[in-house]
């Protein structure tokens, strides 16, 4: 067996043997079967404990881009055989080169599996009928998230996207009570059902909860409040993932919003330093870049594989859920970090900002015209619908007052000047998928 039956449930130190006798077979494939990390490693042999895998260099997604370029269709980090991989995806390429992922029938299997504890801790069951409304053209998140939530029991609509008028259709005709989605994507529905379905408000599709992953923005109280003032439902981040190694492995609980690692049987976690590269402990408090090693892969396992992803932790300590794994939350992505004289800031903090604003609809986008150094954020903040375009507040908005205040209060909280600029409501693209926040022209 590869997996540990209820592993999310069961105490790290009762993991450990299953842990140590899988990175034992996981260690020895690598070395026989992975050219890439031979490359890498140069003679050096793994250590057999994985409390000294800090000994091995680190390996990044640059790296795994110039090995399928240089070994097309999967780089020579594929370990296995052409003849055993049972399906293929291809990452989203939201942060450069899209990649191609191989599967083993069993890696797919260990993927819905570890994807199905996650779905199950955020609510989901047999009792529902979900939609899933994720791309399923060759993205993970479309096949393998839906594989993940029929893992959890439930009864899957497999919607996809587009045909928005269709959705709101059959959510009422079907009774759906849950939806699956990027957290952006609601606001898209919005707008349809108030062009196409006069006198339909969002909270009486009768969705009881959503499911969200795929970019950020869960997190936020704001967002969370709105999901339940507007749907009437639970909002979850249900489905935190990295696709070169896992397309979900960590999602919240009904008791903590924060995130909880699910994978700990299959899939060794480390914290780093983001510019040293050195290792920090996993303890609560913490933060730094979240590195991954697969104890169980057949097709392209990955050793100290850097995620790009700023955690921080917040429990190791059991959850009143009974899930043993540790607790954290994303802070952002290193790629899109901005860094403003000395300050790191992530959209997600200026999103938080922003959402304090009644005056504001929570979407904005950071456009970096220049390569850095920076000395202020320029952020494009767009106006609230309903927004009056006369009268006083029309008025102070064309004064300047309102992007001044906006200003003000991401130097007050986030400790970096800001140039704002205010934009006409409906006026940025609702997307989809994946929403890019940071927007780099000319890099």
């Amino acid at each position: 067996m590869s997996t540990v039956a209820q592993a999310d449930r069961v105490p790290l130190h009762e993991l450990q043997p299953h842990i140590d006798a899988a990175w034992a077979r996981q260690r020895a494939h690598v070395m026989a079967h992975s050219p890439f990390y031979r490359a890498l490693w140069q003679g050096a042999v793994p250590p057999c404990s994985l409390r000294d895998l800090a000994e091995l260099p680190l390996s990044d997604k640059s790296q795994l881009r110039l090995s399928q370029a240089a070994h097309p269709p999967f780089g020579d980090y594929l370990a296995a055989p052409r003849t055993l991989v049972n399906r293929l995806h291809r990452t989203s390429g939201t942060t450069g080169q899209a990649m191609n992922l191989a599967l083993s029938a069993r890696d797919a299997r260990i993927t819905q599996e570890v994807g199905g504890r996650c779905q199950r801790a955020a609510g989901l069951g047999p009792q529902d009928t979900v939609v899933h409304c994720l791309n399923y053209q060759m993205w993970m998140g479309g096949l393998t998230d839906h594989l993940t939530l029929e893992e959890a029991g439930a009864t899957v609509v497999p919607f996809g996207v587009g045909s928005t008028e269709l959705l709101v259709r059959t959510i009422l005709e079907v009774g759906v009570t849950a939806i699956s989605c990027t957290p952006s994507y609601p606001a898209v529905l919005e707008r349809v059902i108030a062009q196409k379905f006069p006198g339909l408000l969002p909270r009486d599709l009768g969705l009881r909860l959503g499911l969200f992953g795929g970019e950020p923005g869960v997190d936020d109280p704001a967002f969370r409040a709105r999901m339940t003032e507007t749907w009437g439902l639970q909002p979850r981040n249900s489905n935190y993932g990295v696709s070169d190694v896992f397309c979900n492995f960590a999602s919240e609980c009904e008791h903590d919003t924060h995130l909880h690692f699910m994978a700990a049987d299959v899939l060794h976690a480390e914290l780093i330093d983001p510019d040293s590269g050195a290792p920090k402990a996993l303890e609560a408090g913490e933060s730094g870049e979240l590195v991954l090693t697969h104890l169980a892969r057949d097709c392209q396992p990955l050793v100290r594989f850097r995620t790009g992803d700023i955690i921080r932790v917040a429990a190791t300590t059991p959850c009143t859920c009974g899930r043993t794994g540790f607790r954290f939350s994303v802070v952002g992505r290193s790629d899109d970090m901005v860094v403003v004289r000395g300050l790191n800031m992530f959209p997600t903090m200026v999103a938080a900002v922003l959402n304090s604003f009644a005056e504001l609809s929570g979407e904005y986008r950071i456009r970096l015209a220049s390569p850095p150094p920076y000395d202020t954020l320029p952020v494009e903040a767009e106006l609230a619908k309903g927004v009056p375009e006369t009268g006083e507040l029309a008025a102070r908005v064309a004064g300047g007052e309102l992007a001044m205040r906006v200003a003000g209060e991401i130097k007050a909280r986030l400790g970096a000047s800001a140039s704002v600029t205010l934009l006409p409501a409906g006026s940025l693209p609702r997307t989809e998928g994946k929403t890019r926040r940071v927007i780099r022209e000319g890099q």
